[in-house]
């Protein structure tokens, strides 16, 4: 009887089966800042190496992008935008330099973001490279406004200005204003007498000191 019944039964289990498997969804493919640098461009540490025209094609293929890492790829990434900031060839520290490092960095935490919305911990530290990237832009824009607007035109970064401060007028917080401004008051009531009476003294010094001039000048 059991033969017979999963004889029977067999393709209503197997369509059972086959409806309660996960469907997995396929990935999007994201597109990345550092797909317009070329397979064949070299590793960072082998670029300027004067041996590296006479060696193999397949050394050449090994020591090229193609068989680069994230990491050895982000390094060329980060060269090519501090190349279009710079001040001078041996420049590894300003402002602008800086500001360059960080948007690599940031476009880089956001990919990684879109393909894992749920690391924290690198979401955390985009947003403080994002953050000293604005308190860099924002020093630039302050003091040196021209080379604070080629440097968002060359990295592509649209600034924005900080929100204005506001804050939510509550009644608690009407309550304590109209308290420390009647305490101001009540203070400056106090000390009235005192203040009027150091203005006469000052007073009386000053019209002493121009007597005493002008009879030395008699």
């Amino acid at each position: 009887s059991f033969v017979f019944f999963h004889q029977v039964c067999r393709p209503f289990i197997q369509t059972a089966r086959c409806y309660a498997r996960p469907v997995r969804r396929k990935r999007k493919d994201i597109p990345s800042h550092l797909d317009d640098l070329p397979p064949t461009m070299l590793k960072k540490d082998y670029a300027n190496v004067p041996v590296i025209n006479s060696v193999d094609d397949v050394v050449r293929r090994l020591l090229s992008l193609e068989m680069a890492s994230q990491k050895e790829k982000m390094k060329i990434k980060t060269q090519q935008l501090v190349e279009k900031v710079r001040r001078s060839p041996h420049d590894n520290g300003s402002f602008e330099v800086q500001v360059a490092t960080l948007t690599a960095k940031i476009r880089t935490y956001e990919e990684h973001l879109q393909r894992h919305p749920k690391d924290k911990s690198n979401r955390r530290r985009m947003l403080m490279d994002i953050d000293r990237r604005k308190k860099l832009l924002a020093y630039l824009r302050r003091v040196r406004y021209d080379t604070f607007e080629n440097t968002c035109k060359q990295l592509g970064i649209q600034y924005s200005l900080p929100p204005p401060y506001s804050r939510r007028v509550t009644k608690r917080w009407l309550v304590k204003k109209a308290f420390c401004l009647k305490v101001f008051q009540e203070v400056r009531k106090l000390k009235a007498p005192e203040r009027i009476k150091q203005r006469k003294e000052q007073q009386a010094r000053t019209r002493a000191a121009r007597e005493e001039a002008a009879r030395c000048e008699g």
